[in-house]
């Protein structure tokens, strides 16, 4: 069932629309209001794609044992529909980053009327998922992100999506305007999924997070198909875990590693290189051990550009130690 939860007018006769499609079980028409509802949203920002192909894989992979779904699975693909028919990240015209808008307001502007109407369709959920992707500059292995307020209710609930790494960032990082806080402050558990690169579907990232949502949905006991055995997350609670790389200088980087790949101290990760003069200006090389889980994408860079992190070897093993 498609059905539209948001509809505002715009300038010279047209209408924004923000559409969710809602997946039920079949045969329990009597039992709707005591299923178990989860959410998957995404498209909050209009330059980030890797929920789109999200959800068309999880309505068809639904679709085809439909008979073992037993709860409700709405999908929410486009939260700024603007945002991507324009390939702009936040809402055009208003130049505000939707993510910053929520609670909302339902007697505010358009934007924060939209943002309320928003919060008032998934509250009850039993958990929703946040689906971001990284930006053009830079590609995230999937990961959940939680901050430290909400860890001991969320953090069992992201050990079953099949992500890689858990990160869990201090309450002074968090910002209370964004849909996730805002729901987890109303008792709606919310994971904040990143993963993969602006503008861009990552299929492998995607299929790993379907398989993922499918068995947080099975451990709830709103799905009764197979699912793999989601991986082993590595977690992550404190900020010194984390080394980051910054560019000493402009020019264009030029990567000599993979993405999620083992390092060790001393490893070149890379070279800031000048096309004009043929010279390698920099050498990029490991500070630390561990694991480079954000790269770079985009080659040109800035002095002080962020090229990488690295989650240190000392969490690596501290995780598998709890493991």
């Amino acid at each position: 069932m498609i059905k539209t939860i948001c509809s505002v007018g715009l300038p010279v006769d047209e209408t924004l629309e923000i559409r969710k499609r809602r997946i039920t079980p079949t045969g329990r028409k009597g039992e709707k209001k005591q299923l178990k509802r989860i959410s998957v949203v995404t498209g909050i920002h209009g330059d980030e794609l890797e929920g789109q192909y999200v959800c068309f894989q999880l309505a068809r992979r639904i679709k085809a044992e439909k008979e073992k779904l037993t709860g409700i699975v709405d999908l929410y693909p486009a939260m700024n529909p603007l945002g991507i028919d324009s390939i702009t990240r936040g809402i055009p015209a208003f130049d505000l980053d939707m993510n910053r808008l929520f609670p909302g307001n339902r007697d505010g502007d358009m934007t924060e009327y939209i943002a309320a109407k928003i919060m008032e369709d998934i509250d009850g959920s039993e958990v929703c998922i946040d689906i971001h992707a990284s930006n053009i500059f830079l590609t995230e292995i999937p990961q959940i992100r939680i901050n430290e307020l909400h860890k001991e209710k969320l953090i069992p609930l992201a050990r079953h999506t099949n992500v890689d790494f858990i990160w869990v960032h201090g309450a002074s990082t968090v910002l209370e305007s964004t849909l996730a806080h805002s729901l987890n402050s109303r008792g709606v558990p919310t994971l904040v999924v990143e993963m993969g690169v602006g503008m861009r579907i990552t299929r492998n990232y995607c299929d790993q997070l379907v398989e993922g949502i499918l068995n947080l949905m099975r451990e709830m006991g709103m799905w009764q198909g197979e699912t793999l055995t989601p991986r082993v997350p590595i977690i992550s609670e404190n900020y010194q875990d984390v080394s980051y790389l910054n560019a000493s200088t402009s020019g264009i980087f030029v990567p000599e590693v993979k993405h999620w790949e083992r390092l060790k101290k001393g490893d070149l990760i890379g070279n800031i290189i000048d096309p004009l003069k043929g010279q390698v200006l920099d050498e990029v090389i490991a500070p630390v051990d561990g694991i480079l889980f954000t790269i770079r994408e985009y080659p040109v860079v800035d002095a002080g550009s962020l090229l990488g992190r690295i989650l240190r070897q000392e969490a690596l093993a501290g995780s598998a130690q709890e493991e």
